[in-house]
């Protein structure tokens, strides 16, 4: 007859299988990756032919001017002087701007499970841009410059978003508006020439309509900057260098209005520059955090994200993260039937049992894409709840012991969906539930002898080792 295994050794079974059921978990977690990925490629096919998230800075007076510059060079073996005269631009942000938006979003789906959020925004603003009196420090004299041949730009950082209505006046009068020029380095934007040639404070209005996705970030640029923003999405996310002031935001049900007051105080930036100030290419990595695409330096940036009410698979990822502790609670609760209540559960059994509550992250990532995530979460954890409690009345050989599981898989369950939707208060609730789950555990098996062997009637005794046998 087989000897029955002590306490320790059923502990170490036990551990070695639910290490065992890491695996699936890991392959688990590379699946919802996966198709996280491939919903992000389903989005990008929404939002190709629409536009990106769009990154706007306010208009910019690009003046030309003429400046000396000596070049040495050697020419058959004697240095030469040379004077070149060069053609440069000399960047002036508005003394003012003011800045009013609506965004309009739109919620595009790819078949019946992608869908991603696209707006279309109303821009209206005006600026006011003068000439400083100190441009001798920049190096540059005001008989230098070529006002006659200045020009207005406008960056965008996709232009495919622009639509056709935009308008631009300078002082009463309409200017037309040309495609790039908006940055350099990208060439994204508008533009349109002006005559600036009787100098003096200049004030132009615009207004103009564009199209995005996901996200919409503005560039603060000048000496008094000025954001209002308004739309019917309930869900926004404030991210970026700057944030709305707290006396001017309000988010409800029906949308949000949002303003901004930044000064080049705050920027660190003159109005005035040589060098041509770029436009951030911007990734939302996720609801609080903007970086720069080219992993440079934080971006001086306002940025507005429009969350969806529900990110499954953010949420999914998460609870994958708490299988162990589900494997962990249940297995516990088998091995303490076993040692203490005299059930007996084999290493076959426990391995079934963990191969049930991994399928359950499988079922809701399935059902999340059909239904939406709660529902999901229902279906998956009432089946997996049923499906162990019917196969633990045969396990542990007791209805009213199965229950005890059933009960346990609920409260797990429940505990799981509270803690994905107080993300704050997870760690302090999870490090108390395994502090009073140890307790349980060790007020149960306070009695054990873990090294001890249970022997039934008929088990012979077992030799005394160190004692000689007499005849």
């Amino acid at each position: 007859m087989a000897k029955e295994r002590s306490p320790g050794i059923k502990l170490l079974f036990v551990a070695l299988v639910g290490a065992a059921l890491i695996i699936p978990l890991m392959m688990v977690y590379a699946l919802v990756y996966d198709r996280e990925n491939q919903a992000q490629t389903a989005q990008n096919s929404i939002t190709s032919g629409w536009g990106d998230a769009q990154v706007l800075a306010g208009p910019l007076m690009v003046i030309p001017y003429n400046r000396e510059r000596v070049s040495t060079e050697v020419v058959d073996g004697k240095t030469v002087t040379r004077t070149i005269n060069a053609r440069e631009l000399l960047y002036v942000s508005p003394t003012s701007q003011n800045l009013k938006t609506n965004i309009k979003p739109q919620v595009k789906s790819r078949g019946s499970i992608h869908k991603t959020v696209i707006y279309e925004t109303e821009q209206s603003g005006t600026a006011t841009f003068d000439l400083p009196g100190d441009l001798d420090r920049f190096g540059v004299e005001p008989e230098q410059l070529r006002l006659n041949e200045a020009e207005i730009r406008f960056p965008i950082s996709d232009p495919r978003g622009l639509q056709t209505d935009a308008q631009l006046n300078v002082g009463g009068e309409a200017l037309p508006l040309r495609p790039g020029l908006g940055t350099s380095s990208s060439g994204s934007g508008v533009h349109a020439f002006f005559d600036w040639s009787e100098g003096g404070e200049v004030a132009l209005d615009f207004n103009y309509r564009l199209r995005g996705s996901s996200a919409l970030s503005m560039v603060p640029q000048g000496m008094e900057t000025d954001w209002s923003v308004e739309s019917s999405w309930p869900h926004p996310s404030f991210v970026g260098s700057f944030l709305p002031d707290a006396d001017r935001t309000e988010i409800g049900d029906e949308g949000f209005e949002a303003r901004w007051s930044i000064s080049n105080l705050a920027l660190g930036q003159t109005l005035v520059r040589t060098s041509e100030p770029q436009l951030p290419q911007v990734n939302v990595i996720d609801r609080y955090s903007v970086y720069p695409a080219d992993g440079g330096t934080d971006a001086s940036i306002a940025t507005i994200r429009l969350v969806e009410p529900v990110d499954l698979y953010s949420r999914v990822n998460r609870s994958v993260k708490y299988g162990f502790l589900f494997i962990g609670f249940t297995f516990l609760a088998f091995l303490m039937f076993d040692i203490v209540g005299g059930a007996r559960v084999s290493a076959a059994e426990y391995l079934l049992s963990g191969a049930g509550l991994v399928l359950f992250f499988v079922m809701l990532l399935a059902f999340a894409e059909m239904i939406g995530f709660a529902l999901a979460y229902l279906v998956a954890s009432a089946a997996i709840i049923g499906l162990l409690s019917a196969y633990s009345a045969a396990v542990l050989g007791s209805w009213l012991r199965a229950r005890v599981i059933g009960a346990l898989l609920v409260a797990l369950y429940a505990l799981l969906y509270v803690l994905l939707n107080l993300e704050e208060w997870s760690l302090v609730i999870g490090s108390v539930l395994l502090f009073f789950a140890l307790a349980a555990v060790m007020y149960a098996t306070r009695q054990i002898d873990w090294s001890s062997v249970n022997r039934g009637k008929g088990d012979p005794e077992p030799e005394t080792f160190g004692e000689v046998a007499t005849s």
